[in-house]
């Protein structure tokens, strides 16, 4: 009985059609928020990464014909990971959004020596910049973000599809426009609340001027701090809006990216 023969091409092209494909979805978990954080183990990402590969592999299309561990691999499986890569660091700029905010808000009211290290980064974070993350997570579940990231990453195989010609300009662009976009929405949602605290600090200078016997420090920062915490709070009921808004424009900013 003559044994079963495999060409290079045909043994390429079947193992392709699964491995392109996990390259993007890996490089994608790895960095994304939530999935790629430290809480969750490589181990956990891995099989998450396969998870997500297997509906996803039926439905790339035609897959370019290449020779294993040749140039073009190489170049196949690296734009691949850049793709996946440069979409969750995307995503990861947007929820630096709210620790720029709270960042911004504790600096006005006095709490930017309140920091504590982050587990998910490592990096030390101003406590209301925590707790600003940590709201926009569970909102960000809550409104099913973690499903329209996977269904845009789904989507790129479409309109970025696998090939060894590289990714255009716009997507490069796109992510490196990102980052002004990123501080002007910070800006915006820490405005309320740094506008306030900013009136309450011009007022405490003119107190100082107009009576220099009075302890400005004994005085000013318990008043700044009591007025920050309670603008926080007041914010907390119209911030919804604004960070349902946020992740609305980031989503449509990736599928522009991807050309979806």
């Amino acid at each position: 009985m003559p044994l079963l023969e495999l060409t290079d091409a045909q043994l390429t092209s079947w193992l392709g059609a699964w491995l392109w494909p996990l390259f993007r979805v890996m490089g994608f978990v790895m960095t994304v928020p939530l999935l790629g954080s430290n809480f969750v183990p490589m181990r956990v990402r891995l099989v998450l990464a396969l998870a997500i590969t297997l509906p996803v592999a039926p439905l790339v299309g035609p897959l370019p014909v290449v020779e294993a561990l040749s140039i073009e691999a190489i170049l196949i499986v690296l734009q691949q990971v850049l793709i996946g890569a440069a979409l969750g660091f995307f995503l990861q700029i947007v929820f630096q959004i709210f620790v720029l905010t709270g960042q911004m808000i504790a600096m006005q009211m006095g709490l930017g020596f309140a920091a504590m290290v982050d587990p998910s980064t490592g990096v030390n974070t101003a406590v209301l910049s925590t707790f600003y993350l940590m709201f926009a997570s569970l909102l960000f579940i809550s409104f099913d973000g973690h499903l329209i990231m996977i269904r845009i990453l789904a989507e790129s195989f479409q309109t970025l599809p696998v090939a060894t010609s590289g990714v255009g300009d716009t997507f490069i662009l796109q992510i490196l426009s990102t980052i002004s976009w990123a501080f002007s929405s910070a800006l915006v949602l820490a405005l309320p609340a740094v506008t306030a605290l900013l009136m309450t600090n011009f007022a405490f200078g003119i107190m100082t001027r107009a009576a220099p016997q009075m302890n400005i420090f004994a005085l000013g920062f318990p008043s700044a701090l009591m007025l920050g915490l309670f603008v926080v709070w007041l914010l907390t009921g119209t911030i919804l809006e604004s960070i349902n808004n946020l992740f609305a424009e980031a989503f449509a900013m990736m599928r522009g990216m991807t050309g979806s």
